[in-house]
């Protein structure tokens, strides 16, 4: 790798805005804000609006189509 011209690799705290789950990981996403992390260390915060702790199909509020009704409905419309 060529020197000074890749971003920073560093720790970064992610936030889910909904769910309410931080996690830490390494990232080279930017961020102004910080984080007071439970190890005492400072670390920029993203937030984030969906994580595995708010999407739907994570925490099982996801709703499946009934792709068997649906085609029943459109024959008996549309009589195909």
């Amino acid at each position: 790798m060529q020197q000074g011209i890749h971003p920073e690799y560093r720790p970064v705290a992610f936030r889910d805005k909904t769910g309410g789950l931080s996690f830490l990981t390494r990232s080279t996403a930017a961020s102004e804000r910080t984080v007071e992390w439970a190890d005492g260390r400072t670390y920029p915060v993203v937030d984030v609006e969906t994580s595995s702790a708010s999407h739907p199909f994570y925490t099982g509020r996801a709703r499946l189509m009934d792709t068997e009704g649906r085609v029943e409905l459109y024959r008996r419309r549309y009589g195909g």
